[in-house]
């Protein structure tokens, strides 16, 4: 029997899902949520521009759509705060559907609201309904992999993983989010307020040691703007030189004087993008992906390939290592 699944939220990742769930031959598309007035009542193929049946369509809301169609699982790629995250997601939890979100602070919310977490949890148990937050940053490239990769050490030491990503190969609101375009100080003070930069650097921080049973200290986190060194043309934006291109971020903590160390560096024209993970181990691991992950892609790819896997799970807000290895589906 398929998988029937609803997919909430119909931006640029949503539609991405629906194409990707369409060519998995385990599920079936049902229907869609989003607040825009001219998506809603649309059918879903007519917006991701495939085939698919008339009656998966577009609704307002998820009791709208419970109405017409029950799906098994939700996609939720609409927010990444946990507070509004939970506002959207409890209706569906009720209903007893599950859900694999692309909320950032989902990866790991016990670290910021571990009573609000606690609850959430308990209500998706009451009502045998499975959450899951994920994605390729947070979500794998940051946490899971190298959570993996320490699978093959005796002791570990420590910790040092690095993401660097050229935005000029992204979409333009990830270029927006790293403040192309910018001067510096209009950087730093919006990403005080929590308006612009990377969602769940610090979370990745606490799932890894979180699950290498490591009590850490305080996590110090700074954020800085790259400055452009010279004029940058994009696809979509046009930084001259002296503004911000993109963001240095970092989260450091320690555990017993076994530090763990997060830096993401994403900008425009970025050279030498990789994902590494340094793990000062007995063996040590040193992990490097050339490149790196491409992060709208990827995303994409992780959400629908959890969704099977999130179904073998017992009720409750799952985290990533709460799941069987990560695979494609």
């Amino acid at each position: 029997m398929k998988v029937r699944i609803a997919q909430f939220g119909l931006g640029s990742i949503g539609v991405e899902c629906l194409r990707l769930v369409a060519e998995k031959p385990w599920a079936e598309l049902v229907g869609g949520v989003d607040i825009d007035p001219k998506k809603i009542g649309r059918p879903l193929g007519a917006i991701a521009g495939i085939a698919l049946p008339e009656t998966a369509r577009v609704h307002g809301t998820f009791e709208e759509l419970l109405r017409v169609a029950r799906p098994d699982v939700v996609l939720h790629t609409a927010v990444s705060r946990f507070p509004q995250a939970v506002a959207q997601l409890e209706p569906i939890v009720r209903a007893g559907v599950n859900v694999v979100s692309s909320c950032e602070e989902l990866i790991f919310p016990q670290l910021k609201a571990a009573a609000a977490a606690k609850a959430f949890d308990e209500l998706c148990r009451k009502h045998n309904a499975r959450v899951l937050g994920t994605g390729v940053n947070p979500g794998f490239v940051m946490d899971t992999l190298a959570i993996c990769l320490t699978g093959v050490c005796r002791a570990v030491e420590k910790i040092e993983i690095t993401r660097v990503v050229n935005a000029s190969l992204r979409r333009l609101p990830l270029q927006k989010k790293i403040g192309s375009g910018l001067a510096p100080d209009e950087f730093r003070a919006l990403f005080r307020e929590g308006k612009i930069g990377h969602v769940g650097l610090v979370e990745s921080l606490a799932l890894v040691a979180h699950s290498l049973g490591w009590q850490i200290g305080p996590i110090t986190e700074t954020c800085e703007p790259v400055i452009a060194t010279r004029d940058i043309q994009t696809k979509f934006i046009t930084v001259t030189k002296g503004l911000t291109c993109g963001i240095h971020h970092r989260a450091e903590a320690s555990a017993d004087a076994k530090p763990i160390s997060l830096d993401l560096q994403m900008y425009l024209d970025a050279e030498n993008p990789r994902d590494a993970v340094t793990i000062t181990a007995d063996p040590p691991v040193e992990s490097v992906i050339h490149g790196g992950v491409h992060g709208d892609r990827a995303t994409v790819a992780v959400l629908v390939n959890s969704v099977p896997r999130l179904l073998q799970t017992a009720p409750g807000l799952r985290l990533m290592t709460d799941l069987p290895v990560p695979r494609v589906s």
